[in-house]
């Protein structure tokens, strides 16, 4: 596969039909597969009358590439049942967002796709939520071997607050707690946000990601670690109070560094992120953290394998 950058990208998609093909020599390398049905037959192109684009039943002009099932006899394209299926917004500039967001560590803001694409603010928004949607790993199995395990807390600091906007209690703080499993062995990570970082949460985020029974806990020595612990094969701690952070293999810091880089990109890339869309930008995050060895080219072509079956309508992603 070969590496492309940004200008290559631009020098093979200069047009919407260019983007159409590029799109199909990825998604259906052996040829089209209906979304409907799943049928990979030889389904027939309809060509358009001048060979390049159609009028629309509201007199635009489209440079969609419309295919027809020879199974199920519905009409299809490369962008049916996708996460771009019915934007209005160009498959070039889907393309460009997708490899942006694929490419760039800190992620992109939807503010600066809005000024680098000329697009509304609402529009890019919505763009960046969907391609955050394909990031998802669907139906993932269980992690298997050593874990590491942490929680953090995403927010302001309260100290900074006015008076009158700060948490009543002293000690307490309205930050948003998450928690993050890394497979120590494959790199993936799982990160959730969850109400609080009690055992029985904790145990409960544990147990749904991971083979308890057959694989190894690393943790800090937060004290509801040593009960999960004691249900699976193994469970190692350092404790960070007496400044230990690595001992015999047993370390942290594997999730410590994707915390860094999750907050430091938060911070200066999305300045804020409010509490019902962190799972959004969580997505974003560990999909990136799992790929990072892999080239932009190659990350990019991942996320297209992911794009398909999950249509993401607009109100949907205001309250995922």
């Amino acid at each position: 596969m070969e590496n492309i950058t940004v200008i290559q990208l631009a020098n093979k998609i200069q047009s919407e039909a260019d983007a159409y093909l590029f799109m199909e020599s990825i998604r259906w390398p052996h040829g089209p597969v209906c979304p409907h049905c799943g049928s990979i037959a030889a389904h027939y192109f309809l060509k358009p009358a001048n060979s390049e684009s159609r009028k629309t039943r509201t007199g635009a002009m489209s440079y969609r590439r419309v295919w027809k099932c020879k199974d199920c006899r519905k009409q299809f394209s490369v962008i049916t049942g996708t996460v771009m299926h019915g934007s209005k917004a160009s498959l070039r500039i889907w393309l460009f967002v997708i490899f942006e967001m694929a490419a760039n560590k800190n992620g992109i803001a939807a503010y600066e796709i809005q000024r680098k694409y000329g697009i509304a603010n609402r529009t890019a928004w919505f763009m960046c939520h969907r391609v955050r949607e394909a990031m998802v790993r669907s139906n993932p199995s269980k992690m298997l071997g050593v874990v590491v395990a942490d929680e953090t807390w995403i927010g302001g600091d309260p100290k900074k607050r006015h008076a009158n906007q700060r948490p009543g209690k002293q000690g307490k703080t309205d930050k948003t707690p998450v928690v993050s499993l890394i497979d120590a062995t494959t790199g993936e990570v799982r990160s959730q946000v969850i109400a609080d970082v009690t055992g029985r949460t904790l145990r409960k985020v544990i147990s749904e990601n991971v083979e308890m029974a057959k694989s190894t806990l690393h943790t800090d020595s937060w004290s509801p670690y040593e009960a999960i612990g004691a249900d699976m094969a193994g469970h190692g701690a350092v404790n960070h109070h007496a400044g230990e952070y690595v001992r015999q293999g047993i370390s942290t810091n594997k999730v410590e560094n994707y915390f860094s880089q999750l907050k430091r990109s938060l911070d200066g890339t999305h300045h804020h992120v409010s509490v019902e869309h962190l799972p959004h930008y969580l997505s974003e995050f560990d999909f990136r953290y799992a790929n990072r060895k892999l080239t932009d080219t190659e990350r990019m072509y991942r996320l297209m394998g992911r794009v398909g079956g999950r249509r993401l309508p607009y109100k949907r992603s205001l309250t995922r």
